[in-house]
C-alpha cells in the first residue's frame, strides 16, 4: 500500500475516511460477531494510530493482544485483510508499545497508507459512539448492545439507539474569477478554508449552506448545488459539499466564529486545508466553476 495522501481524487467518494478508501481491506462487523483467536489490532491513543514497519511496508500489528494490560477491553470491529480486527484505545497517560511506530491521523499529510488512515478514522467514530452511548437519552437507563449490529437498547424503557452521524454543510462560494475563503482563530497559522456548519431543524442541506454563508460572512448566495460528501470522524460528522454563486453583500464577519475572510483569485491563494479534507477537494475543483 502506498504511503501518504494521493495528489488528487477522482471524486469525493475516494477521500480519506470514506469507506471506498479502505480499498476492500476492511469489512465492518458488529462487536458480538468476534470469531476469537489472533488477528489484526487497531491501536489508538487520541488521534495517533500505532503500526508495524515490516518488509512489505506499514501494517497493523498482528497476533495476540499487543499490550499486556489496558484500561479498556478490546473491541471487535470487523475483518481487516481477512483477519479479525480489534480496536484498542489507550488513555493519554498509558504507555504505548516500544516496538511500534505511530502517526497522527490529523497530520497535514499523514505518512500512512490511505486504508489504514481511513480505518483509524472510522475507529474514532466508533470510540465516540461507545463513549456517548452508555445510557438512554429518554430515561437514563443503561444501554446494552443489540444482537448483530452497532445499535443499543435501553434496559429500562426499551428504546433503541443507533450511532449518531451529524450532518454538516461546507461550501465553495464563487464570484467572477474569485472564491470566498474564511479563517477560524483555532486553525493552523495562516490557514484559510471554507464556510461550514451544522444543519438546523427544518432545513434541507442547500438551505443550511445558504444560511451559514450569510450568518458567517454577510454574503447572499444562490444556485447552491451539491458536489459530494466525506465522512469526518472528528468526532462524528458527515460533511456535505456544495458550490454557490455570489448574489450580493459585503463581507461582514460573524466575529464569534471567524477572524478573517476575503475573496481570492486562484493564483493568489493563502495556506489551504490539508488534502485529506473535502474543503481542499472543493477548493482544488474551484476552477471549473469560475467565470473565465
Amino acid at each position: 500500500m502506498k504511503i501518504g495522501l494521493p495528489p488528487g481524487y477522482a471524486s469525493t467518494i475516494e477521500l480519506p475516511f470514506n469507506t471506498a478508501s479502505l480499498q476492500e481491506n476492511f469489512q465492518l462487523a458488529a462487536p458480538d460477531r468476534d470469531p476469537g483467536g489472533p488477528g489484526s489490532w487497531l491501536l489508538l491513543q487520541g488521534n495517533r494510530v500505532f503500526f508495524d514497519q515490516t518488509e512489505q511496508g506499514i501494517a497493523l500489528p498482528r497476533g495476540l493482544a499487543p499490550l499486556s494490560s489496558s484500561t479498556v477491553p478490546p473491541l471487535y470491529i470487523g475483518q481487516w485483510q481477512g483477519q479479525p480486527c480489534r480496536l484498542l484505545s489507550l488513555a493519554r497517560d498509558d504507555s504505548a508499545p516500544n516496538d511500534l511506530d505511530s502517526e497522527s491521523i490529523m497530520a497535514a499529510d499523514p505518512q500512512l497508507p490511505l486504508p489504514i488512515l481511513s480505518l483509524a478514522g472510522i475507529a474514532r467514530m466508533i470510540l465516540h459512539w461507545e463513549l456517548t452511548s452508555g445510557h438512554c437519552g429518554h430515561c437514563g437507563g443503561a444501554l446494552q448492545r443489540l444482537t448483530g449490529e452497532w445499535g443499543k437498547k435501553c434496559t429500562h424503557c426499551n428504546n433503541h439507539h443507533h450511532p449518531r452521524i451529524h450532518p454538516c454543510v461546507i461550501g465553495l462560494v464563487v464570484k467572477g474569477d474569485e472564491i470566498l475563503l474564511v479563517r477560524k482563530p483555532e486553525w493552523a497559522d495562516g490557514r484559510f478554508g471554507l464556510v461550514a456548519g451544522f444543519v438546523e431543524f427544518g432545513e434541507c442541506l442547500e438551505e443550511a449552506m445558504a444560511r451559514e454563508i450569510l450568518e458567517e460572512t454577510g454574503i447572499i448566495v444562490a444556485n447552491t448545488r451539491y458536489l459530494g460528501s466525506q465522512c469526518w470522524p472528528f468526532p462524528s460528522q458527515l460533511m456535505t459539499g456544495f458550490v454557490s454563486d455570489y448574489v450580493s453583500g459585503e463581507i461582514k464577519l460573524q466575529e464569534d466564529e471567524l477572524e478573517a475572510a476575503g475573496w481570492y483569485k486562484l493564483n493568489q491563494l493563502p495556506t489551504l486545508p490539508p488534502r485529506r479534507s473535502i474543503a481542499r477537494y472543493l477548493i482544488d475543483a474551484a476552477a471549473e466553476y469560475l467565470q473565465k
